[in-house]
């Protein structure tokens, strides 16, 4: 029987993916059926945001999440597996203040909109056509089946979730301090401060006591001495135990303010004195609030010094600190200025120092429902498990309600008209509402009767839209059919950096509108850093692109290489280096398979397995325990375990120890067939495992060899297997190295012949495929007491 390969090319040849994704795309094999009778597995993908080119980072992420999608639809599930695209809120109207050289608030509405528009088009495309490339399984990548958070329909859901809560009464307005971006000229929620530390003055000043003498208040904004409306000291802090109460002379305002003792002053930082100001940190607010003390806006929305600051108005706080200092030290109120590191809270998007500025904005009550988010929370299952406390410890965090409005363009719009004796008025739910550009849908205020009415401009936090993602790719107040089967949605993937946003935010919104946890599973990965551990960025110049590495070693080598990295949860480091050794697999994976290609499957009954057969299929089983284990907590790390297998076990040795067999030199017809079908079966066992994180080559040799593509097989079950078998695994392993070695150092190739190999006794059931393997007219037993080392030691050859 002549043996002739069914993978004819000698070498994986990378271009075939994008000849699978065509296919793919023509079958339609991903698509979801709603009338299908599996159970669904629904998956809120998170939608990228579009703005600016992808790096490696999304890659790894995305294609690990793609992943998790084909192993379940493996596992037997219907895969609700949507793909979206982010394209609301700031991020994306500051890329276009930068391209355009403009600023939002300065330019007409309308015409931000479609720069914005246009812009979130050009970023979408690169998107969906990396995703594309990377073979992604979502239900559909057609740009016009791709759903968007700007859509008139997303946003209409927005609006409509927020009707419902507000006629709930769990949206309220306020005039309170908030956190504030002079850049972005913006409210932002706590969740999305993010902290700098810098190198700081901290600046210890002298405050001139009413009655004489005075007191040291150390303090890293003397900017505010303007807004200063308090000294704080502790109540048992015996320094100033004698001046409780007494008043104090602001330098350079020259205005009088009392010594409040309070239990917050920290007696270890600076002097243990404390200026209280409004506002430079949400200790501040706090405490304006429980002393019942009027605050002074010393700073406006523009990050600059208002008339309250005296001679100092109109410059920006930077400046304003440098020339406060300079006249305090010139009027002998300095004591000392010392270098520290100070932790700056910033905007997470512009980097800018935030201001806490007083205005009204709209909020939405989260304090309420913390500790029914702790009980849910509960019943949902985290991978990793260790990940869970990430959102635990920012529930335990939140001091106060959601600030949901924003004066910003790119944006939901909040659906609201005032009529002209300041009543707000909501349309009904169901239609997309833009108030600034359009007339109400009512013609009177249902409250009085007016009929002159003035719109709302401001638009939602962006996380309004996003925290609704899981409601909208599950068909809430859209498709009953769909919200019955989906919901609750069977998994959120996403990043461990958003837990305190879109994690919490989506929790809490879905159970104020449900009464139920949003998700069964929540999966969180690490960061992606480069080869030294750091994260990337422009400024460092360590941004890999995922394009240029496809191109080289194929999408295949690349998703490997992000599964291989780390355990699920940690933080991996990217490098070409990494994905150029995943691709050596990739092709040790296509030779194994083109090797077995050449020979039939036949059928178990037709064959005699044999003990090398036995001590395989236990690898093999053993293997298939390890992966599931760590795949059913949607951790792919386990690819490594399959590589492993794939390569030092099975290529290395079993392969090369039944290719006699397989080829008919040894044993009989039956034993030969069983050389076959354990072949094949180890195959499909390691090309199923593997399919979920390298779908282009497990899918074309499968349907080279199986007639059939392999994304909708049932993923492999670990079958009952002979357990005694593996104790042979490292003796079978080091006797072939050794027996190898010696012929190389006799200087004869690996098929040579030799007249006797003498092999430790244990082996001997495996006769019949070590003699042929080994090229030996003789086999010789001995019997040696010790470990491994001591048995190998005594092997020899004779030629």
């Amino acid at each position: 029987m002549g043996f002739k390969p069914k993978l004819k090319e000698k070498r994986w040849d990378i271009k075939k993916e994008l000849e699978l994704i065509e296919q793919w795309e023509k079958e339609g094999i991903y698509r979801f059926n709603i009338d299908s009778p599996k159970p669904v597995f629904s998956i809120d993908t998170p939608p990228p945001y579009a703005s600016g080119k992808p790096h490696i980072g999304f890659a790894y992420h995305y294609s690990a999440i793609d992943s998790i999608a084909r192993y379940m639809r493996m596992k037997g599930y219907e895969v609700l597996f949507p793909m979206g695209i982010d394209r609301n809120g700031l991020p994306i109207e500051v890329q276009v203040e930068k391209k355009y050289n403009i600023r939002m608030f300065e330019y007409p509405r309308e015409k931000f909109i479609e720069l914005c528009k246009e812009l979130l088009d050009e970023y979408e495309k690169d998107i969906l056509n990396l995703c594309r490339r990377l073979g992604f399984s979502n239900n559909s990548l057609d740009p016009k089946e791709v759903y968007r958070t700007d859509s008139p329909e997303y946003r209409a859901l927005t609006q409509a979730t927020f009707i419902r809560i507000f006629k709930e009464g769990l949206i309220y307005e306020d005039y309170r301090p908030n956190n504030w971006c002079p850049r972005c000229r913006t409210t932002i929620a706590d969740a999305e401060v993010e902290y700098s530390e810098e190198d700081t003055d901290f600046v210890y000043i002298r405050f001139p006591l009413e009655d004489g003498g005075h007191i040291v208040v150390a303090t890293t904004r003397p900017e505010l001495l303007a807004a200063c409306r308090a000294i704080l000291v502790h109540p048992d802090d015996d320094r100033y135990r004698d001046l409780h109460n007494k008043n104090v002379i602001v330098p350079i305002y020259e205005r009088k303010v009392r010594i409040i003792p309070h239990r917050e002053v920290d007696v270890n930082f600076g002097t243990g004195a404390m200026m209280l100001c409004s506002y430079g940190d949400q200790v501040d607010v706090r405490l304006f609030r429980e002393l019942r003390l009027e605050p002074i806006v010393a700073i406006n929305e523009d990050g600059v010094m208002t008339e309250a600051a005296g001679k100092y108005a109109g410059l920006p706080v930077r400046e304003a600190r440098r020339k406060i200092i300079e006249d305090l030290m010139a009027n002998g109120y300095v004591e000392k200025i010392e270098k520290i590191k100070h932790r700056v809270p910033i905007c997470w998007r512009c980097k800018t120092p935030i201001e806490f500025i007083p205005m009204s904005e709209f909020y939405l009550k989260q304090i309420d429902f913390l500790e029914d988010l702790k009980r849910i929370v509960e019943e949902i299952e985290f991978h990793p498990k260790k990940n869970k406390q990430l959102l635990i410890d920012w529930i335990n965090s939140v001091k106060s309600d959601w600030p949901i409005s924003r004066r910003r363009y790119y944006g939901t719009e909040i659906p609201i008209w005032y009529c002209e004796n300041g009543h707000a008025v909501l349309p009904e739910p169901g239609k997309y509402y833009r108030p600034w550009a359009e007339d109400p849908p009512f013609e009177k205020c249902p409250y009085c009767g007016s009929k002159k009415f003035t719109p709302e401009t401001r638009t939602f936090d962006t996380w309004m839209d996003s925290s609704i993602s899981a409601l909208y790719i599950s068909g809430y107040m859209r498709d009953e059919k769909l919200f019955s089967r989906a919901f609750i949605v069977s998994l959120r993937p996403q990043g461990k950096e958003i837990v305190r946003t879109w994690l919490f935010y989506t929790l809490l919104r879905v159970y104020q509108l449900t009464g139920k946890p949003a998700f069964k599973h929540v999966w969180i990965s690490g960061l992606v850093m480069d080869e030294k551990g750091r994260k990337m960025s422009k400024s460092l110049g360590n941004i890999i692109y995922p394009e240029p590495l496809i191109e080289k070693y194929g999408a295949d080598a690349l998703r490997f290489a992000g599964a291989a990295e780390a355990r699920l949860g940690s933080d991996l480091m990217a490098s070409e280096a990494r994905i150029e050794a995943a691709s050596r697999f990739i092709q040790k994976l296509y030779s194994i398979a083109r090797f077995i290609s050449a020979f039939p499957e036949p059928s178990k009954d037709e064959v005699e397995l044999q003990p090398l057969d036995e001590w395989i299929i236990a690898e093999a089983n053993k293997t298939l325990e390890r992966v599931t284990e760590l795949y059913e907590d949607f951790d792919f790390f386990a690819v490594n375990f399959i590589r492993n297998f794939a390569w030092y076990v099975f290529a290395d040795h079993y392969i090369e120890l039944v290719k006699g067999r397989a080829y008919g030199n040894v044993g009989n017809e039956r034993q030969q067939k069983a050389a076959w079908w354990t072949l094949h079966y180890v195959l499909k066992i390691i090309l199923k495992v593997l399919a979920p994180v390298t779908p282009f080559i497990t899918d074309y040799i499968y349907r080279k060899l199986y007639g059939k593509t392999i994304h909708l097989e049932k993923f492999p079950e670990v079958e009952k297997y002979n357990a005694e078998m593996l104790k042979y695994t490292e003796l079978i392993k080091e006797t072939d190295a050794r027996v190898w070695k010696l012929k190389k150092e006799h200087k004869l190739p690996l098929n040579a012949p030799i007249k006797r190999v003498r092999i430790p006794k244990e082996l001997r059931i495996f006769e019949l495929d070590m003699k042929t393997a080994y090229v030996a007219e003789n086999i010789e037993y001995f019997d040696v007491e010790g470990d491994i080392e001591d048995k190998v030691e005594k092997i020899d050859i004779e030629i």
